[in-house]
């Protein structure tokens, strides 16, 4: 849902070029070709004007003739008038002919014989381009072998067998209709067409044949598409739209809706791909596949090919293969209806090209989880009623009736469902011959809803709810049949149906609604309709959280913000279920309980804009001055911290992550205490979760520590990360098993040496590292988890309306990119002045300067400290201090023999003594074979034995229990305390007390 609303929100209006793509039903409706093998090929359109190749049959129209490899294409100046869109591989010949001085023409023989003529009225070096070009395009299409497939796919089309006069079939389209349908009941399995039929072909076609005067309208269709070709060649001139209009044809329906649509350029581009989806796919379930069978028998049931397990087999193929296609859609409501229409007049294959291109391009966010074009358009229908019907709408403001009740269903199915089928079928084939105009999907059928509500206006008025309001319209749908003017004398007006004074009053009354009119109130209402999705998509993903873990809602919100905030900012990608990374949402299935279930993550692009909007050294916040202006710009940044980051939170190995991953992964640092972030620190640098650091490891989490300290004022974390580094390869090294001189660890031997990416640290040695620095151990205990902050985060503004010509210039200039380009060149102006200044904003903070904390004193001793990663910088060595294990506790006390020149020996208590070492010359080496682990053990185990020794001065004794005879009188015991005093003088006067010589001469005088 939120990858779908970020996309609403990323919305932009399509170009010039795409613009022309979507009116000619290409293929390619993003404005490059859907085959690479086009991508050198140029474009072009040039002035023309068409004639069909025998005089007198048509007029001339003029207008533009555009080549888009692989088609080329024509539209008249009116856009209405006159168009074709001919694939390059149904062009047979093409010849420049013989035409007066000044005149360029261009002779074309189509696949099915049809000759048009069309004279480029451009200048001739535009005319000389667009020939080469289009000869270099047939080259390419000639080379792929497209012009022989085009021979087996034209006869999977009806149409070749309607005008193929001297097949059976066409002979029998002009006898009598009883034996048309005759002949329909007698059609079996046995005897299937070569061309693709639909389920009218076995189950009947909705309606009656002689009321729908069928065999007229198959002989006007016939005449038609002899003379202006059919399929990939169809014509389009003003007696097509006429034709479209009166109706047409139950068996040639299907081909005409994917022809007029475009979605037979699918199927001709895309042989068998239908068929290698079903068999990729064949025994998967997902939600979709769950969804689809609970609203297979609800496709009209009516109907009697959704009776037989024929009819709904093929409806659950067609679904089934859509939703694999496109399991960011995947199934939606209503869906199943249009799906269900569609194939009583296609195939499977027809069918499933004809859904993608309504659900895709001419009714995108229809059927969609978020259903935000339907609700876009409903918004605008409702703005199109007050403005065109204000008495209706203020009826039904006063008596609170919601016309998304009933209008709803409409635009959803298209009718479908609302009225009689032979109706919505005539309704549904107006939409796909005058298809998407511009922006506005269903600008037609908007005029057949308020040219509803305009014939029931009376009716209207009389209701007072949302009940009576549904109720008038079944009862309007059930009478269209019937006559509009049933009293009148008039024969032929009691022979117009209600059907056709709808289609009257929408196309005479209503047509004043314009393109550019509804364009204006999409763009009006965007932004409320976003904003509503967004609310609704924020609740729906913090409720279906597995885990809040320690957040609250609230927080959990902020945390979507963010999440949200990061896919509308990084580029959207391509949708793939592998994530290679190249998306910023992706949506992917994930197995739950033997079913698939979509669940939108992001990829590690779109994960550094989201970390950066939470931590604060994940970004790089700038404050620039440049004598202009003072402005702070973020920028996101790189680094292996952060991609460790995205891997150590997705659990799932899926490489990516979801809002519930991070909501977790969140979780596991924002409430830590010291040890926890310590902790959490090292497992994050651990690669292979062996509980041990290499020495890489231990490189790369300086590095770490490094980076999250850049910014910062002063050397302190860099003097912090110094001593991190020396007293961690010291403590290494003091720790490594020793080998004896047979290569086998002992304790008399030398340190082992090991390879870079062996165990080097574990996470005790670490945390002592760590804790024997006090900025280090400042920064884990309160400034680490002080980085991660949830803080609102605001979206980028919506566009607004565009009112008139300056506000439409005003937010064509003032885009993102402009302000950008603006920024650089008053820096640049700013850097020739000297006057351009950059300050980084640091993501601490707690040192503002320059000034170094003193360092702690280091936990080892001065023998300690000459570990082996120094030494081994040294040639010469030095002996190994003699160190004795103690035998046993003793309640004596214990003493050190600090005599240089006696052995080391072990005191009356057991304790051991140790030889200190000779004072170091500046030339002496510092001895490498020196282990503390002896020491740690003999500490282990006197800690487990010790017990306290008793002093006899601690002995607690009564005051009444003094001894007289040791009190003396009282100038004995005043002689006494000067006795202590003066001693404690002559102690004074014998150490330095600190002053100087002429200090003490001054406090001699005073």
């Amino acid at each position: 849902m939120a990858a779908i609303a970020s996309q609403l929100r990323n919305y932009k209006e399509p170009g010039k070029e795409q613009l022309t793509h979507l009116f000619f039903a290409l293929p390619s409706a993003d404005g490059k070709p859907a085959d690479p093998s086009y991508a050198n090929l140029e474009s072009l359109d040039v002035n023309a004007v068409l004639s069909l190749g025998s005089p007198g049959q048509e007029d001339s129209y003029a207008g533009k003739l555009y080549l888009f490899p692989p088609f080329l294409t024509f539209a008249s100046l009116d856009r209405k008038s006159a168009r074709f869109s001919i694939p390059l591989s149904a062009i047979r010949r093409v010849e420049r002919l013989n035409a007066r001085a000044g005149i360029y023409a261009l002779s074309f023989t189509l696949w099915h014989g049809t000759k048009i003529i069309v004279q480029l009225t451009s200048l001739r070096p535009t005319a000389d381009l667009f020939c080469t070009l289009l000869k270099e395009a047939l080259k390419v299409e000639l080379s792929k072998g497209q012009m022989k497939a085009l021979k087996a796919f034209v006869k999977t089309c009806y149409s070749e067998s309607l005008v193929d006069s001297s097949t059976t079939l066409s002979a029998s389209l002009v006898k009598d209709q009883d034996q048309e349908e005759d002949k329909d009941s007698k059609v079996t399995d046995d005897s299937q067409p070569l061309y693709h039929t639909g389920l009218g072909h076995r189950f009947k076609f909705p309606g009656d044949p002689k009321k729908l005067r069928e065999a007229s309208k198959i002989k006007l269709w016939t005449q038609y598409l002899e003379l202006h070709g059919r399929n990939l060649t169809l014509l389009r001139y003003p007696q097509c739209t006429r034709l479209v209009q009166v109706g047409l044809p139950n068996r040639l329906r299907g081909e005409m809706w994917e022809t007029l649509s475009g979605s037979i350029y699918l199927r001709f581009t895309n042989p068998g791909v239908y068929r290698q989806i079903l068999d990729q796919h064949e025994g998967r379930t997902t939600t979709s596949t769950e969804e689809i069978e609970k609203d297979l028998h609800r496709s009209l049931p009516e109907y009697s090919a959704y009776q037989n397990p024929e009819g709904i087999d093929a409806l659950r193929r067609v679904l089934q293969a859509y939703s694999f296609k496109n399991p960011e859609t995947g199934y939606c409501q209503a869906m199943n209806i249009l799906a269900a229409a569609i194939l009583i007049y296609t195939s499977e294959e027809q069918g499933f090209w004809l859904l993608q291109v309504i659900c895709d391009r001419l009714l995108p966010g229809y059927y969609s989880p978020s259903m935000h074009g339907t609700l876009l358009d409903q918004r605008v229908f409702e703005s199109l009623v007050q403005r065109c019907l204000p008495t209706i709408h203020e009826h039904f403001q006063a008596v609170d009736v919601q016309l998304s009740v009933a209008s709803l269903p409409w635009f959803l199915s298209l009718f479908i469902n609302s009225m009689p089928m032979v109706f919505a079928f005539r309704i549904i084939d107006c939409f796909f011959c005058m298809g998407p105009k511009v922006l506005f999907q269903t600008w037609w059928v908007s005029w057949i809803v308020l040219s509803i509500l305009k014939i029931n206006g009376e009716a209207l008025l009389q209701i007072q709810d949302d009940g009576g309001f549904i109720h008038l319209m079944r009862d309007y749908f059930a009478s269209l049949g019937k006559s509009a003017h049933p009293d009148s004398p008039d024969p032929r007006a009691r022979a117009i149906t209600r059907f056709q004074e709808l289609l009257l009053i929408s196309f005479r009354e209503f047509v004043v609604i314009t393109d550019e009119s509804i364009q204006a109130e999409r763009r009006k209402h965007r932004g409320e309709v976003v904003h509503s999705i967004e609310s609704f998509s924020k609740r729906a993903a913090v409720r279906n959280l597995k885990s809040l873990e320690r957040f609250t809602k609230e927080q959990a919100g902020l945390i979507y913000d963010a999440w949200y905030n990061s896919i509308c900012a990084v580029p959207q990608g391509v949708k793939d279920t592998r994530l290679e990374g190249r998306g910023a949402a992706l949506l992917v299935l994930t197995k739950d309980e033997q079913e698939e279930k979509p669940e939108t993550r992001i990829a590690l692009p779109t994960f550094r804009k989201f970390i950066s909007e939470i931590v604060s050294w994940a970004r790089d916040d700038k404050i620039v001055q440049n004598g202009f202006q003072t402005r702070v710009d973020r920028e996101t940044v790189e680094h292996e911290f952060i991609d460790r980051l995205f891997a150590f939170w997705d659990t799932s190995y899926k490489g990516s992550l979801s809002l519930q991953d991070l909501v977790s992964g969140l979780d596991g640092v924002m409430f830590n205490d010291l040890m926890d972030n310590i902790e959490w620190f090292f497992n994050i640098h651990d690669k292979n979760k062996d509980g041990f650091l290499s020495k890489d490891e231990v490189l790369t989490l300086s590095e770490s520590m490094l980076f999250i300290f850049r910014n910062e004022v002063g050397d302190a974390y860099l003097g912090a990360i110094s001593r991190f580094m020396s007293n961690a390869f010291e403590y290494g090294d003091a720790l490594l098993p020793e080998t004896t001189s047979e290569g086998s660890p002992g304790s008399d031997g030398t340190p082992s040496q090991i390879e870079s990416n062996q165990p080097y640290l574990n996470l005790a040695t670490f945390r002592m590292v760590v804790l024997a620095d006090e900025v280090l151990e400042s920064f884990f205990d309160q400034d680490f988890s002080g980085t991660f902050r949830l803080e609102p985060t605001p979206l980028e503004e919506l566009p607004t309306s565009n009112s008139g010509f300056l506000s439409g210039m005003w937010s064509t200039i003032a885009t993102n990119d402009n302000k950008k380009i603006l920024n650089k060149l008053s820096d640049e102006v700013a850097r020739t002045i000297g006057r351009h200044k950059v300050e980084h904003m640091p993501a601490i903070g707690r040192y503002t300067t320059m000034e170094e904390p003193k360092a702690r004193e280091s936990l080892l001793t001065p023998s300690m400290r000459h570990s082996a990663s120094r030494s081994s910088l040294n040639a010469q060595e030095t002996e190994p201090p003699i160190i004795q294990i103690p035998t046993a506790a003793s309640a004596s006390t214990s003493s050190l023999d600090q005599t240089p020149t006696t052995p080391p020996k072990t005191t009356k208590s057991g304790h051991l003594a140790v030889e200190p070492r000779t004072p170091l010359t500046p030339g002496s080496a510092i001895h490498s074979e020196f282990s503390p682990l002896p020491i740690v053990k003999a500490a282990n185990a006197a800690l487990l034995t010790m017990e306290r020794t008793p002093f006899a001065i601690d002995d607690a004794k009564d005051e009444d229990d003094d001894d007289d005879e040791d009190l003396t009188t009282d100038e004995e015991f005043e002689s006494g305390d000067d006795a202590v005093l003066d001693e404690v003088d002559a102690f004074l006067e014998a150490h330095d007390s600190g002053l100087t010589e002429d200090q003490k001469e001054v406090a001699k005088g005073s």
